[in-house]
């Protein structure tokens, strides 16, 4: 199998995804990154894209430069003036207690190892706390891990090679996780490339790293220029990769990633590689992977061309030689584009975003089914053995969130209204045809309740049908169970549990459903105290996401509890359209020209709390990162503080006229439209360009003072980001604040006394790179929102 365990995405909010590429693969599995029912037409943007050169704060897209950074330096220490310094309060402290806490589930990855073998240290953890600034990776048997201390073997400490290494402060490598060697039935899994960031960046480097030895290989693969790079073991002699090899870009993409593939062999430099893969220079992403499969191996090239659309080619390698000397012919996949494909031993798997009638199958397949067939029929275009493993009902209620593959079963993660429950087919080898699907069925009380999740991961599908099964909900610390497909999930092994992190006894867990400008029915989940007033009184914190088939799903967060709750406030999650909480045909409803139904559901969420009496206008508040931010930039130049009293924008995408000139931009144009095309700023993109709003008719009016227009004028605002976010550039929020600051009158909520801004130096998308700066942006944003939304004494 390709086990790769990869962090790539930052911790606290959420985040605009790197191309998942559609990598077939064999394990764990989450599906990739929502019907159009008529309604309002876009309002008028009243604005027009400037011409370039024109845009007054474009300085402050130069991410190091001196201006803006002093800039940036000025209004941080003017925002910790207006709230308190964050490590002085209570929020810091109880969050940074919560994120170092001891306590916290030691989630483990299996690498290697026999399924029974208890004592064999196979068992990989990496963890951070206040001893463990940058993390330790480290292992422990099954046997110790089972136990109350687990004793634990230091495999390699980020502080110590950073301190061994001198790295300066803003520089020091952040975790990104390992690709391990995979030599399939017999391979001594002793062999992993990891992957270090710089300050927490998207770019990365990479290096061979020995598990027994637990050093760096001497002479191994490495890179040194940290790059959006992609690679892989193929054998233990050779490496997949994609890079920018020659540090100009010319093998990137215009979107910044990979766009040719090398064959890197062992003892040779890089600059050696021989290319085995290319793709156009427009396209997203190109990539190459090789991995065994029970008692298969099979071998995959992806062009993606878009964010949901990719190509794929297919051949069973020839191990003994390297990709560029196999001479075994690589065969298109004969599937739509906009397809995941993995793999089953023999068989495929294939999840569909679009309806679909595949070739001798005999129907058509709603998008959001998982399919499976013969590999081989599947090449042939014999859809005929086809098997349904998960199709969504005909009321568009249920979807599959995510599904794991153990050794003989598929075990699928479905939801119905957002609220979970499992499923598990097994794969019967002694049934006619080479073997079939048969679904398994469940005790009655299977039931997760409202409010709560269980996610499952396939300890070592090689050799066994166990699986990781985790619980958590809003009010429920999370559990860590060991499990079997084989039963259900029935017999379950308690291992962890995460403590009671705030005390949720006075809380309760309800699902609403509110109802769009265009008639569709919005869920929502509401935590807050069990006799909640309903006199519109409670400070009240929206948080949503509605892009890129993101479903938001109840999770526990200490954070959330100790910081929010706690005080007295009440906390909304929003399953806006865009995200995929009823699956493709969720997101797909707001997509490109379709993207303010996201925004009208939002709003009708933040309508419905005030209607029910849970909140006023001014005592309810929006949160969102990344395309959340987005969507609260929205919210910010749409009603504005009619609707909301305060906003925290996290990590924002804001300009829409340059994001795909900006980092990975280009590579989100299938989201969002690409505002160069004829008709696309003008027809949607100027609608929800919330820079472009706030400095023209939109929310000014005419005369400049808001006059004639349906905005009431910016909410107090915080916006957060992080220099290092080489995804999501911070020039976004940069230039936006500036206008706000310098454009907006006073009494339409522009100028100091409302606007503030953090940006941290360091910490890639997610904003911070540590726990003490996670804290200080959390305690930050909770202080902030408190502040503005609480009843003043």
């Amino acid at each position: 199998m390709r086990l790769s365990h990869l962090a790539r995405f930052g911790a606290g909010v959420a985040a605009l995804s790197v191309p998942s590429l559609s990598a077939p693969f064999k394990g764990s599995h989450v599906p990739p990154r929502t019907p159009h029912s008529g309604g309002s037409p876009h309002p008028s943007s009243g604005v027009e894209p400037l011409p370039e050169g024109t845009d007054p704060h474009l300085w402050l897209e130069e991410i190091e430069g001196a201006k803006p950074l002093a800039w940036c330096r000025e209004q941080n220490a003017r925002v910790v003036a207006e709230v308190g310094d964050p490590e002085q309060s209570d929020a810091y402290a109880k969050i940074l207690a919560i994120a170092d806490s001891k306590d916290k589930i030691p989630h483990v990855c299996r690498i290697g190892g026999k399924t029974g073998e208890e004592a064999a240290r196979v068992y990989y953890n990496f963890w951070q706390d206040a001893e463990n600034k940058r993390g330790v990776w480290r292992r422990t048997s099954l046997s110790s891990f089972r136990s109350e201390a687990p004793e634990w073997e230091e495999v390699l400490s980020l502080d110590a090679l950073n301190a061994h290494e001198g790295r300066r402060e803003g520089e020091e490598w952040v975790w990104h996780g390992y690709d391990a060697l995979d030599e399939g039935a017999g391979g001594t899994w002793d062999r992993v490339l990891l992957f270090l960031s710089p300050g927490g960046t998207d770019a990365q480097v990479v290096r061979e790293f020995d598990l027994v030895s637990r050093q760096c290989v001497d002479g191994g693969f490495e890179t040194s220029a940290p790059a959006k790079c992609d690679a892989a073991f193929r054998t233990r002699d050779e490496v997949l990769i994609g890079t920018d090899f020659n540090g100009d870009g010319a093998s990137l993409t215009d979107s910044g990633y990979p766009r040719v593939v090398k064959s890197w062999r062992r003892g040779t430099p890089l600059s050696e590689a021989t290319t085995v893969f290319e793709v156009e220079q427009g396209d997203i992403s190109a990539s190459q992977y090789a991995y065994h499969d029970r008692g298969y191996v099979h071998e995959f090239q992806l062009r993606a061309i878009s964010f949901y659309a990719t190509q794929q080619w297919y051949r069973s390698p020839d191990l003994s030689k390297t990709a560029g000397d196999d001479p075994t012919p690589f065969r298109k996949v004969p599937v739509p584009d906009d397809t995941t494909l993995g793999t089953f031993g023999d068989q495929a798997t294939l999840l569909l975003r679009s309806a679909w009638a595949p070739p001798k199958a005999g129907r058509e397949f709603a998008a959001g089914t998982l399919l499976s067939a013969p590999l081989a029929s599947v090449l042939d275009e014999d859809w005929s053995q086809a098997t349904p493993l998960f199709e969504p009902d005909l009321a568009g209620t249920t979807s599959l969130q995510s599904y794991c593959l153990t050794a003989n079963y598929v075990v699928l993660e479905t939801t119905e209204h957002v609220r979970s429950s499992l499923a598990f087919y097994k794969w019967d080898k002694a049934a006619s045809g080479g073997g079939a699907w048969r679904k398994e069925e469940l005790p009655a009380d299977q039931k997760i309740p409202v409010g709560e999740t269980v996610g499952v991961r396939a300890v070592w599908p090689d050799d066994s049908d166990q699986v990781w099964l985790t619980r958590s909900g809003f009010l429920s610390p999370s559990t860590l169970e060991l499990a079997s497909a084989a039963d259900g999930c029935t017999s379950r092994q308690p291992l962890k549990a995460l403590p009671d992190m705030f005390d949720a006894s006075p809380y309760s867990v309800t699902q609403h459903f509110a109802r769009s400008t265009d008639g569709t029915a919005v869920p929502y989940f509401q935590i807050g105290k069990k006799e909640l007033p309903v006199n519109g009184s409670s400070p009240t914190l929206l948080d949503g996401y509605g892009g890129f088939e993101i479903s938001l799903t109840p999770a526990y967060s200490g954070a959330v509890g100790a910081a929010w709750l706690a005080r007295g406030g009440v906390k909304v999650l929003a399953n806006i359209r865009g995200g995929g909480e009823y699956g493709p045909r969720w997101h797909q409803a707001a997509l490109r020209e379709k993207r303010q139904r996201a925004y009208e559901d939002f709003e009708a969420v933040a309508e419905d709390l005030i209607s029910r009496g849970v909140c006023s206008p001014d005592r309810l508040g929006c949160i969102g990162g990344s395309n959340g931010g987005l969507l609260t930039g929205n919210m910010i130049t749409r009603r504005g503080r009619s609707l909301f009293g305060a906003v925290v924008c996290q990590v924002p995408l804001l300009d829409m006229a340059r994001y795909h000139k900006l980092l990975a931009g280009a590579s989100w144009m299938e989201e969002y439209g690409d505002p160069d095309q004829p008709g696309v700023w003008a027809g949607h993109l100027a609608a929800i360009s919330p820079y472009h709003r706030v400095r023209g008719e939109a929310c000014l009016g005419a005369a400049g003072d808001g006059a004639g227009t349906q905005w009431g004028g910016c909410p107090r605002v915080l916006f957060t980001t992080s220099t290092k976010d080489d995804r999501v550039h911070p020039g976004h929020a940069r230039k936006m604040v500036k206008a706000l600051l310098d454009e907006v009158p006073a009494h339409l909520g522009g100028g100091p006394a409302n606007v503030f801004y953090w940006e941290n130096i360091e910490g890639g998308h997610g904003g911070a790179a540590d726990n003490k700066q996670r804290a200080y942006m959390w305690a930050l944003s909770y202080d902030f929102l408190w502040q503005g939304l609480a009843p003043k004494t």
